[in-house]
């Protein structure tokens, strides 16, 4: 079942914000991931995938595994700057969360899960809200300061509303490695060794902080994929692999 177009956020100057909520059949209360959207924090939308993933596969994937799934749309960087997109997904999660009983999921068992933009935002709700429970961060950014090329300040200006290089205490804020706690959740981190938009390092830098604060990390290097996957040939097996993960972490049981 699809509750669709539920208004999440209302914030005074801004377009409502919006997610869809996929509810899998015949579960009693089960957990939820929401699903953050990627396009480099300028672009993307809640109802539509990367283009190398399979048409609507990470939402059919969790309900088939008994997960609900709410895809959440965030203000993008023509809209607002950061701390504007943490907020957003923030505000998703204490929305839902008040609304389990209504949609009949499981608020005390909730993950995050994104890719590239969204697995950083999906990295930055796991690292400073109690609530999720477990991360699933597919190519994302970690770690602004020890990002390539900085001198290509266009990357990150309209998001950040800065430069990194000149305001360096704002990169770090904006870095999930900056806010790992003591009690961070499960993460699962995957990466693409090919990516040359966002360097498997970042993942890896994450992996290091994350096993040095006692959390329990796994990281996954996808041989030969570029960002978003490309090159690689079992997408289906990627996403497969990371609902296994979140349902095992979840302790989802059918």
């Amino acid at each position: 079942m699809i509750r669709d177009q539920v208004t999440y956020s209302v914030i005074r100057g801004f377009r409502p914000l919006l997610l869809d909520l996929y509810l899998p059949d015949g579960v009693d209360r089960p957990p939820l991931v929401v699903w953050i959207h990627g396009g480099s924090f300028h672009s993307g939308d809640r109802r539509w995938l990367h283009r190398t993933f399979p048409r609507g596969s990470v939402f059919t994937t969790l309900t088939e595994a008994g997960i609900a799934c709410a895809s959440i749309d965030y203000r993008l960087s023509g809209e607002a700057t950061w701390p504007a997109q943490g907020e957003d997904v923030a505000a998703a999660i204490a929305f839902l969360r008040t609304h389990a009983d209504e949609y009949g999921f499981d608020p005390d068992r909730l993950a995050t899960w994104g890719d590239s933009a969204g697995g950083h935002l999906a990295l930055m709700a796991g690292m400073t809200n109690a609530h999720v429970k477990a991360v699933v961060a597919w190519y994302p950014i970690t770690d602004i300061a020890t990002m390539p090329d900085l001198g290509n300040e266009d990357f990150y200006s309209p998001w950040l509303g800065c430069w990194p290089s000149t305001t360096p205490e704002r990169a770090a804020q904006a870095s999930p490695i900056t806010h790992v706690p003591p009690d961070a959740p499960p993460c699962l981190l995957v990466h693409g060794d090919a990516d040359t938009l966002v360097p498997a390092t970042q993942s890896q830098r994450m992996h290091a902080k994350l096993t040095e604060a006692g959390a329990d990390s796994t990281l996954r290097i996808v041989p030969g994929a570029e960002h978003g996957f490309e090159g690689h040939s079992d997408m289906s097996g990627l996403i497969t692999d990371s609902v296994a993960y979140l349902a095992a972490r979840l302790g989802l049981t059918r």
